[in-house]
Order: structure tokens, then sequence, then C-alpha cells
């Protein structure tokens, strides 16, 4: 009988920190997570999750993770982007933001497509074929979970309906993970591009314009603490009320939204407040939780439930692999403009169609950080892969499960 072993709230947070700069070791070390932009907690949050299946495989014992603060970390994050955005670089990414939108779209209906060839394929009953695309891919381990009593009750309780759905969300994550970094590299590199703003630079991309404005101390870490709390109790208060009206919402989205009204709202209104967005502070602090977060996902990854799977997941997560490396490099990457920016697009597009928004994020970040700072597509990206794609998804899924 297998035993889980549950690690408390606050030693898994302890945990992340350990993982993340154990990622960050590795990352100095070896040269294959260097050069091709593997992000830190990723390296590190893939070693505990093999550690943890090693302890299933021989000692019988599951790991689970308490991950009640990483929710917290991802807010944190959203609202930081939210920020430090300018309402000026929302103007100008009009455009682009409408053709990453309408690109997405199509993506979802040509994941749910090889889905449905993957289902057919191996004669599953039709109705997994949303746990073989979307439901899993775009929509990650949340998404899927939800829809799994709906694909139970379709099948007559067919087995295996949970399991299959998060081993195809484990194994999106993982692949999300890896090949953001290369096909960012091979673009940089093959079209010699550079960043639009070079004067710019920040950890999360959105950089600050001026390094003499601040320096990180007690007193600039606390300002922005207060003005990042203060924006998550806003944007929860709001998430609580769309949810009341029955519109449903990650949190996160309400309190990036926020960010964007406030952190462009209080300049104009008090100009004689000290500013927080394009802050060195503001972006140690969004580095920080985004590489918290996603440290947390990843250690936690339970791989084990991937066992007896193999040929199903093999064939079609390497169709789906292959779907959005072929879209972002010949379909994304011109659409967007061919230039540095479409560059750091592609190395997100792959965590939003494979992983999750947050991987996205990670992707750009990683990229960013080596070639330099891109800081409408951190707007852009986050505003359609968390906001309009839930709403895409939604109506995907709904459509496909009868065929």
């Amino acid at each position: 009988m297998i035993e889980t072993v549950t690690i408390n709230g606050f030693a898994s947070v302890t945990l992340a920190f350990l993982v993340y700069l154990l990622g960050a070791q590795l990352t100095r070390k070896v040269a294959f997570l260097r050069d091709f932009n593997i992000p830190e907690p990723v390296s590190g949050g893939l070693l505990v999750a093999l550690a943890t299946m090693l302890i299933y495989g021989l000692l019988g014992r599951a790991i689970a993770f308490d991950l009640a603060a990483r929710d917290y970390f991802l807010l944190v994050f959203f609202t930081g982007i939210g920020l430090n955005a300018r309402l000026s670089d929302l103007a100008r990414g009009g455009v682009p933001l409408a053709i990453l939108l309408v690109l997405t779209i199509v993506y979802v209906v040509l994941q749910n497509l090889v889905g449905v060839a993957g289902a057919r394929l191996f004669e599953l009953p039709p109705e997994f074929s949303v746990l073989l695309s979307s439901a899993a891919l775009i929509g990650g381990h949340g998404t899927v979970i939800a829809w799994t009593p709906r694909i139970e009750e379709l099948t007559g309780g067919a087995a295996g309906v949970s399991e299959l759905g998060v081993a195809v969300a484990t194994i999106g994550l993982v692949c999300a993970a890896l090949i953001g970094g290369p096909i960012a590299k091979y673009l940089i590199n093959r079209h010699g591009l550079t960043p639009e703003r070079p004067e710019e630079e920040n950890t999360i991309g959105v950089g600050f314009e001026d390094e003499e404005v601040e320096t990180i101390d007690h007193l600039s870490f606390m300002r922005v603490m207060l003005w990042v709390h203060v924006t998550i109790a806003i944007g929860i208060s709001l998430w609580e009320a769309l949810s009341y009206a029955g519109v449903e919402l990650p949190p996160f989205v309400p309190c990036l939204l926020t960010g964007i009204v406030l952190g462009n709202l209080i300049p104009a209104v008090l100009p004689r407040a000290v500013e927080v967005r394009r802050t060195p502070t503001l972006a140690m602090v969004s580095d920080f939780a985004l590489g918290t977060f996603l440290a947390m996902s990843l250690m936690s990854l339970q791989l084990w439930t991937l066992q007896g799977m193999g040929l199903v997941l093999l064939v079609v997560m390497g169709a789906q692999v292959l779907l959005s490396v072929v879209f972002t490099l010949f379909v994304l990457f011109p659409a967007m403009g061919r230039g540095y920016r479409a560059a750091v697009l592609a190395s997100g597009f792959g965590g939003v169609t494979l992983g999750a928004t947050p991987t996205a994020i990670a992707n750009m970040t990683a990229v960013t950080k080596r070639y330099g700072p891109s800081p409408m597509a951190f707007v852009i990206l986050p505003l359609v892969s968390a906001f309009f794609v839930d709403i895409v998804n939604s109506v995907a899924i709904q459509f496909f499960l009868p065929l």
C-alpha cells in the first residue's frame, strides 16, 4: 500500500527557495541549460520531481507538498506586471494583441484536432480527445481536473479519465518549459535580433527608466509590497464580485488588470507619490515571486502518475509539441513582425499552448535576462493567455466533446 508523506506549507516554501538556488547553480554549471535559456526553477524543480519519483518507486511513498502559499506568489507576480504596465504601451500593443488573440484561437482549434486524431488512433472514447488537447494543455491542471467529472459522466464512468488528463498536463508543462528558450535562441541568432529598448534593463523584461531614481533598500521594498498588497486586495474583491455575477476567471487576472489601472492612475492623481512602477525593487519582487511559484509547481509534479500510458502519451504529445514548434516558427513569428518582440513572444507561446501562463512568463524572463527587455511582450501575452484563452478554451471544449 502506498503511503503519502505530505510536506507542510512552511517547509514547501522553504524547499522552493532551495530548489531555485539549486537550479541557478545547475544553470551556471551545465552548458545545455545555460545555452538554451532553461529557467532556473525548471532545472531545480524537475530534479526534485525525479527524486520524488525515485522515492515512490523504491520505497512506496508518495511525496506531496502543501501548495497553499503558491497562489500568493502568483498573485504578487502578476500584480507586479500590472503595476509596471503603461497605458501607452497597451495602446501601442493594440494590433499585436489582436493578432496574438486570433493566432491563439486558430491554435486552439488545431490542438483539439490533434486530440481527436489521437483518440481515434488509439481507439479511446471520443470524449478523451479534449484530455489529449486543450483541456489539459492550454487549460492546464486546473481546467482538466474541473472537466473530469463531466467527461466521466459522458463516457459512463470510463476508467483513467483523471489520470490521463493530469499526465498530459504534466508532460505539457515540462515540454513548455523546455522548448521556449531554444526557440527564442534559434530565432534571435538566425535573424540577428536585438531588443527594441536596449537602455532598459530588468529581470522581467519591462524595464525601469533610470537606475539612479531608486536603490533597493528596506523602504523601497516596503513601499512596493504595500502597493502590491493593496492592489491584490482590490483585485481579489473584484474577482469575488465577478464570480458572484457568474463570470469565472483565474484570480490573478483581476489583480493584473487592477495593477494596470492603479499603476497609471496613481501617478496622474497623486503626482507627488513615490513611483513604484519601472523600478528595480518592483522588478526584484516580481522576479522572486515568479521563481518561487514555478519552483513549487515543478518540484510538486508527481511523475509516477504517467506510468502505463507510455505509447499514447509518446505519440500524442510528440505531435502536440511538433505542432507548437512549427506553428510558432512559421506562423506566429512572421505574423508578429519577425522582430525581437516576436522572438520573445515565441518563447512564451509554447508555455501558453503546452503548459501555463507562468511557464510562458518564465520562458520569456529567461530570454530577456540574456538578450534584453521586451516590455510589450510581458503585457499582451498574459492578457491573451490568462483572460481570452479561458473563454476560447471553454467554448472549444464544449464544441469538441460531442465529436
